[in-house]
Protein backbone atom coordinates (compact mmCIF):
# COMPACT_ATOMS: atom_id res chain seq x y z
CA UNK A 1 0.00 0.00 0.00
CA UNK A 2 1.10 3.44 -1.05
CA UNK A 3 2.13 6.54 1.54
CA UNK A 4 -0.77 8.52 0.09
CA UNK A 5 -3.26 5.23 0.55
CA UNK A 6 -2.24 5.10 4.12
CA UNK A 7 -2.62 8.60 4.99
CA UNK A 8 -5.94 8.75 3.31
CA UNK A 9 -7.69 5.74 5.03
CA UNK A 10 -5.80 7.56 8.49
CA UNK A 11 -7.39 10.85 7.61
CA UNK A 12 -11.34 9.57 6.62
CA UNK A 13 -10.27 7.51 10.17
CA UNK A 14 -9.69 10.85 11.92
CA UNK A 15 -12.79 12.46 10.52
CA UNK A 16 -15.07 9.50 11.48
CA UNK A 17 -13.67 9.64 14.67
CA UNK A 18 -14.12 13.24 15.20
CA UNK A 19 -17.76 13.17 14.26
CA UNK A 20 -18.43 10.27 16.14
CA UNK A 21 -17.14 11.76 19.07
CA UNK A 22 -19.99 14.96 18.61
CA UNK A 23 -23.06 12.07 18.56
CA UNK A 24 -26.02 12.80 20.14
CA UNK A 25 -27.11 9.92 22.23
CA UNK A 26 -31.44 10.06 21.80
CA UNK A 27 -33.58 8.83 24.94
CA UNK A 28 -33.25 5.07 25.46
CA UNK A 29 -37.03 4.66 24.83
CA UNK A 30 -36.61 6.47 21.06
CA UNK A 31 -33.09 4.11 20.61
CA UNK A 32 -35.02 0.99 21.58
CA UNK A 33 -38.36 1.46 19.44
CA UNK A 34 -35.91 2.28 16.40
CA UNK A 35 -34.05 -1.06 17.42
CA UNK A 36 -37.05 -3.09 17.37
CA UNK A 37 -38.89 -1.82 14.27
CA UNK A 38 -35.91 -2.47 12.05
CA UNK A 39 -35.87 -5.88 13.84
CA UNK A 40 -39.82 -6.11 12.89
CA UNK A 41 -38.80 -4.59 9.43
CA UNK A 42 -36.38 -7.42 8.77
CA UNK A 43 -38.48 -10.25 10.10
CA UNK A 44 -41.15 -9.47 7.42
CA UNK A 45 -38.59 -8.91 4.72
CA UNK A 46 -37.04 -12.44 5.06
CA UNK A 47 -40.76 -13.88 5.93
CA UNK A 48 -42.57 -12.52 2.82
CA UNK A 49 -40.45 -10.87 0.79
CA UNK A 50 -37.48 -13.68 1.07
CA UNK A 51 -35.26 -10.15 1.43
CA UNK A 52 -31.49 -10.47 0.63
CA UNK A 53 -28.54 -8.30 0.89
CA UNK A 54 -25.03 -7.76 -0.19
CA UNK A 55 -22.39 -5.48 0.17
CA UNK A 56 -23.01 -4.32 4.05
CA UNK A 57 -19.53 -3.95 4.48
CA UNK A 58 -19.37 -1.19 2.41
CA UNK A 59 -21.02 0.86 4.91
CA UNK A 60 -18.78 2.74 7.38
CA UNK A 61 -18.83 1.67 10.40
CA UNK A 62 -19.08 5.33 11.75
CA UNK A 63 -19.07 8.78 10.87
CA UNK A 64 -21.35 11.14 8.77
CA UNK A 65 -22.72 9.29 5.99
CA UNK A 66 -25.18 10.98 3.09
CA UNK A 67 -26.97 7.29 2.36
CA UNK A 68 -28.10 7.94 -1.89
CA UNK A 69 -30.60 5.35 -2.48
CA UNK A 70 -33.33 4.57 -5.81
CA UNK A 71 -37.36 5.37 -4.91
CA UNK A 72 -39.84 3.19 -6.34
CA UNK A 73 -41.82 2.62 -3.49
CA UNK A 74 -43.82 4.18 -0.47
CA UNK A 75 -41.35 1.50 1.10
CA UNK A 76 -38.25 2.81 0.06
CA UNK A 77 -37.28 4.30 3.95
CA UNK A 78 -38.33 1.13 5.86
CA UNK A 79 -36.37 -0.58 3.14
CA UNK A 80 -33.06 1.15 3.28
CA UNK A 81 -33.59 1.26 7.29
CA UNK A 82 -33.99 -2.40 7.87
CA UNK A 83 -30.76 -2.79 5.61
CA UNK A 84 -28.61 -0.58 7.48
CA UNK A 85 -27.30 -1.63 10.71
CA UNK A 86 -26.88 2.09 12.31
CA UNK A 87 -29.73 4.28 12.07
CA UNK A 88 -30.67 6.44 9.54
CA UNK A 89 -32.04 10.19 9.65
CA UNK A 90 -35.25 10.34 7.41
CA UNK A 91 -36.63 13.58 5.61
CA UNK A 92 -40.58 14.38 5.24
CA UNK A 93 -42.32 16.88 4.19
CA UNK A 94 -43.32 19.42 6.29
CA UNK A 95 -47.00 18.97 5.74
CA UNK A 96 -46.84 15.27 6.75
CA UNK A 97 -46.12 16.57 9.95
CA UNK A 98 -49.89 18.41 10.43
CA UNK A 99 -51.26 14.79 10.10
CA UNK A 100 -52.10 14.00 13.72
CA UNK A 101 -51.40 10.17 13.31
CA UNK A 102 -48.69 9.98 10.86
CA UNK A 103 -47.12 13.44 12.23
CA UNK A 104 -46.88 11.82 15.53
CA UNK A 105 -44.99 8.94 14.65
CA UNK A 106 -42.23 10.61 12.00
CA UNK A 107 -41.19 12.92 14.82
CA UNK A 108 -40.96 10.15 17.37
CA UNK A 109 -38.27 8.65 14.61
CA UNK A 110 -36.58 12.03 14.94
CA UNK A 111 -37.21 12.88 10.88
CA UNK A 112 -35.84 15.98 9.65
CA UNK A 113 -39.19 18.58 7.99
CA UNK A 114 -38.48 19.89 4.24
CA UNK A 115 -40.39 21.56 1.98
CA UNK A 116 -42.74 20.15 -0.94
CA UNK A 117 -40.35 21.37 -3.51
CA UNK A 118 -37.15 21.00 -1.71
CA UNK A 119 -35.25 20.55 1.06
CA UNK A 120 -35.33 24.35 1.83
CA UNK A 121 -32.52 26.02 4.05
CA UNK A 122 -34.39 24.55 7.55
CA UNK A 123 -34.23 21.36 6.17
CA UNK A 124 -30.43 21.69 5.03
CA UNK A 125 -29.01 23.16 7.93
CA UNK A 126 -30.88 20.40 10.39
CA UNK A 127 -29.34 17.79 7.69
CA UNK A 128 -26.26 19.26 7.75
CA UNK A 129 -25.87 19.50 11.87
CA UNK A 130 -26.58 15.95 11.87
CA UNK A 131 -24.06 15.31 9.29
CA UNK A 132 -21.68 17.16 11.12
CA UNK A 133 -22.55 15.13 14.24
CA UNK A 134 -21.21 11.88 12.61
CA UNK A 135 -24.84 10.42 12.12
CA UNK A 136 -26.71 9.17 8.65
CA UNK A 137 -29.17 10.74 6.33
CA UNK A 138 -30.87 9.25 3.68
CA UNK A 139 -31.56 10.93 0.34
CA UNK A 140 -33.62 9.56 -2.71
CA UNK A 141 -31.64 11.64 -5.52
CA UNK A 142 -34.67 10.98 -8.29
CA UNK A 143 -36.74 13.43 -6.03
CA UNK A 144 -39.55 11.71 -6.62
CA UNK A 145 -40.66 7.75 -6.96
CA UNK A 146 -40.10 5.95 -10.37
CA UNK A 147 -43.13 4.85 -12.28
CA UNK A 148 -41.77 2.08 -14.01
CA UNK A 149 -39.02 0.67 -11.46
CA UNK A 150 -35.82 1.36 -13.23
CA UNK A 151 -33.56 4.70 -12.22
CA UNK A 152 -34.34 8.26 -13.29
CA UNK A 153 -32.15 10.82 -14.06
CA UNK A 154 -30.71 12.25 -10.48
CA UNK A 155 -31.25 15.82 -9.45
CA UNK A 156 -28.11 18.32 -8.64
CA UNK A 157 -29.23 19.18 -5.42
CA UNK A 158 -27.40 16.52 -3.31
CA UNK A 159 -24.18 17.77 -4.54
CA UNK A 160 -23.93 21.10 -2.22
CA UNK A 161 -25.25 18.74 0.47
CA UNK A 162 -22.53 15.86 -0.26
CA UNK A 163 -19.50 19.30 -0.52
CA UNK A 164 -20.50 21.24 2.40
CA UNK A 165 -21.02 18.21 4.91
CA UNK A 166 -17.79 16.19 4.50
CA UNK A 167 -19.76 12.83 4.17
CA UNK A 168 -18.86 10.53 2.14
CA UNK A 169 -22.00 8.99 -0.60
CA UNK A 170 -22.85 5.66 0.04
CA UNK A 171 -24.93 3.97 -2.70
CA UNK A 172 -27.56 1.95 -2.14
CA UNK A 173 -30.16 0.47 -4.63
CA UNK A 174 -33.00 -2.29 -4.54
CA UNK A 175 -35.11 -4.62 -6.76
CA UNK A 176 -38.67 -6.13 -6.01
CA UNK A 177 -39.83 -2.72 -4.08
CA UNK A 178 -41.77 -1.53 -7.44
CA UNK A 179 -43.16 -4.45 -7.56
CA UNK A 180 -44.35 -4.61 -3.85
CA UNK A 181 -45.89 -1.63 -3.70
CA UNK A 182 -45.81 0.61 -7.42
CA UNK A 183 -47.21 3.91 -7.14
CA UNK A 184 -50.44 3.68 -8.87
CA UNK A 185 -51.35 0.45 -6.17
CA UNK A 186 -53.29 1.14 -3.52
CA UNK A 187 -51.82 -1.96 -1.14
CA UNK A 188 -48.47 -3.75 -0.98
CA UNK A 189 -48.09 -7.28 -1.90
CA UNK A 190 -45.58 -10.35 -1.20
CA UNK A 191 -42.22 -10.09 -3.82
CA UNK A 192 -38.83 -11.10 -3.58
CA UNK A 193 -36.83 -8.14 -2.63
CA UNK A 194 -33.08 -7.65 -3.15
CA UNK A 195 -31.05 -4.83 -1.63
CA UNK A 196 -27.20 -3.91 -2.66
CA UNK A 197 -24.59 -1.86 -1.66
CA UNK A 198 -22.13 -0.14 -3.28
CA UNK A 199 -18.85 1.37 -2.78
CA UNK A 200 -19.01 4.95 -1.14
CA UNK A 201 -18.00 7.52 -2.95
CA UNK A 202 -15.26 9.53 -0.17
CA UNK A 203 -14.79 13.01 0.64
CA UNK A 204 -11.83 13.67 -1.22
CA UNK A 205 -13.13 11.63 -3.92
CA UNK A 206 -16.01 14.43 -4.48
CA UNK A 207 -13.32 16.80 -4.20
CA UNK A 208 -11.85 16.22 -7.20
CA UNK A 209 -15.58 16.48 -9.39
CA UNK A 210 -17.49 18.92 -10.74
CA UNK A 211 -21.01 18.45 -10.33
CA UNK A 212 -21.75 17.34 -13.23
CA UNK A 213 -19.06 14.45 -12.81
CA UNK A 214 -20.61 13.64 -9.86
CA UNK A 215 -23.92 13.23 -10.40
CA UNK A 216 -22.67 11.08 -13.29
CA UNK A 217 -20.44 9.45 -11.32
CA UNK A 218 -23.28 8.66 -8.36
CA UNK A 219 -25.74 7.55 -11.30
CA UNK A 220 -22.95 4.87 -12.93
CA UNK A 221 -22.85 3.36 -8.98
CA UNK A 222 -26.69 3.91 -8.04
CA UNK A 223 -27.26 1.93 -11.85
CA UNK A 224 -24.55 -0.84 -11.17
CA UNK A 225 -25.92 -1.81 -7.38
CA UNK A 226 -29.46 -1.80 -9.33
CA UNK A 227 -28.35 -4.53 -11.68
CA UNK A 228 -26.66 -6.29 -9.14
CA UNK A 229 -29.75 -6.30 -7.06
CA UNK A 230 -31.75 -7.28 -9.95
CA UNK A 231 -29.41 -10.56 -10.59
CA UNK A 232 -30.10 -11.27 -6.56
CA UNK A 233 -33.18 -11.60 -7.68
CA UNK A 234 -34.08 -13.24 -10.93
CA UNK A 235 -33.55 -16.82 -10.21
CA UNK A 236 -36.49 -16.11 -7.15
CA UNK A 237 -38.42 -14.09 -9.78
CA UNK A 238 -38.60 -17.16 -11.95
CA UNK A 239 -39.69 -19.60 -9.15
CA UNK A 240 -42.02 -17.21 -8.05
CA UNK A 241 -43.71 -16.99 -11.42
Amino acid sequence: MSVEATDDRQQRVSRRDSAASTAVRRPWLQRATYAFSRWAARLVGVALCRLRCEGREHLPESGPVLVCANHQSYLDPIIVGLACDRRLNYLARQNLFNNRVFGWLIRWYDAIPIERDGMGLSGMKETLRRLKRGEMVLIFPEGTRCSDGKLGPLKPGFCALARRSGAPLLPIAFEGAFEIWPRYRHWPRPAPLAIQFGAPLWPDEIATLDDESLLSELQTRLADCQQRAHDLNRPRRVSAD
